[in-house]
């Protein structure tokens, strides 16, 4: 499955694809990464697998030895590595659970993942560090036959569907613009941008289609910023610059995307995401949140469910598809039953790292507008 036939993907289907793998001879086997100290464990990737009974954990690995006793306590695992390599050379897991948010470290352990033969993996976003190591990445799980899965768990949300059915059939009106915020907390500005930009990102290009332009402004302490405010980042994403950043980009639709994020200006209960906006309403994407979609229109707000505007919520486990991960870890398993791409596979994490580092290409040429896909796949604040 292409990556833009996602939103064809119903509940319904991903609970018959779930039953096709209920009926698999044994359990796929789980291996979990992670690192305490190097961004731990994720949001709750390591433990889903024990809510998931076409699947069974074997083994963990910690750099950590303490970190790793606590993990494998918590797991049930007797199986503990320090090592994630020679866990996967004598555990030979079906399937890596790799956990780190910190992502300095994702793209040896994806590769080595792939090179000890898995079916699949499931990795914490961001991605990877570079479109070099997204391009490795992406070429080696086509080669290989391997499904790789990103935990941009609100992108296998089956209201999505619901959403595009509600704008194909004109509830917003035409849409004329998408707008994507990050969290705006202490890491606002270029931070926000690699760590929770990706998840609006994501859910943005669904209706915009793929980008062919950035242009970017990069902003410190109200200033313009400067090479010499360029400077390490946290969580392993390299170097970065900007506490505040505004971003336009122009898509193959003509329907432009837009990223703001501006450091220190969160406010608790206003949700970051995507915000798709058109001449009669806008749907506002919630990331994490249930529900994920809000209709605004007229001066209200009503809560779309995969039922429709305003409807109760069907499925009953909503919550444990969307931030349990549940949603994604179904469509992970149905991939390898399928032999077909995952709702949010590799290159649909490729385009979330292009877009970020699009950002900083066009801050290195003084804010000049850069196209897309980068001829230089390097970083670009290297």
């Amino acid at each position: 499955m292409k990556r833009r036939d996602f939103l064809t993907a119903s509940a319904l289907a991903l609970s018959a694809s779930l039953l096709r793998a209920q009926t698999a001879e044994r359990p796929l086997t789980v291996g979990v990464i992670g690192h305490t100290g190097q961004g731990n464990y994720g949001h709750g990737e390591d433990a889903v697998w024990l809510k998931i009974p076409q699947t069974k954990i074997i083994a963990v690995a910690d750099a950590d030895a303490k970190g790793l006793g606590l993990e494998a306590k918590k797991l049930g695992v007797v199986k503990a590595y320090t090592d994630y390599r020679v866990m996967l050379a004598e555990a030979k897991p079906d399937i890596v659970a790799i956990c780190t948010r910190h992502i300095h470290e994702h793209r040896d352990m994806i590769v080595a993942a792939i090179e000890a033969g898995v079916k699949g993996v499931y990795i914490e976003k961001p991605f990877v560090r570079t479109l070099v190591e997204a391009d490795e990445i992406t070429k080696l799980c086509t080669d290989k036959g391997v499904r790789l899965a990103i935990a941009h768990r609100n992108r296998y949300h089956p209201v999505l569907d619901t959403v595009k059915q509600l704008i194909a059939a004109g509830e917003i009106g035409a849409l004329q613009e998408v707008r994507v915020r990050g969290k705006q907390d202490q890491r606002g500005g270029g931070l926000d941008l690699w760590v929770l930009g990706g998840h609006g990102f994501n859910l943005a290009t669904l209706f915009t289609g793929p980008a062919i332009s950035c242009e970017a402004t990069i902003l410190v302490e109200s200033r313009p910023a400067t090479k010499a405010d360029i400077h390490p980042g946290d969580e392993g994403v390299g170097p970065i610059v900007g506490d505040e950043v505004h971003a336009r980009y122009e898509t193959k639709s003509g329907i432009p995307l837009y990223f703001d994020s501006k450091k220190g200006t969160w406010k608790s209960g206003v949700p970051f995401g995507a915000r798709l906006i058109g001449t009669k309403g806008v749907i506002s994407l919630q990331v994490d949140e249930e529900p994920l979609a809000i209709l605004e229109r007229d001066g209200t707000k009503i809560p779309i469910t995969t039922a429709g505007i305003g409807k109760p919520e069907p499925i009953k486990d909503i919550k444990l598809v969307n931030a349990g991960h549940h949603g994604a870890v179904r469509d992970l398993l149905a991939s390898i039953a399928d032999k077909r791409d995952p709702l949010c596979g590799p290159e649909a994490g490729r385009e979330t790292v292009e877009l970020t580092q699009a950002v900083f290409a066009s801050f290195a040429t003084g804010g000049k507008k850069v196209t897309l896909p980068l001829v230089d796949r390097l970083h670009p604040l290297r």
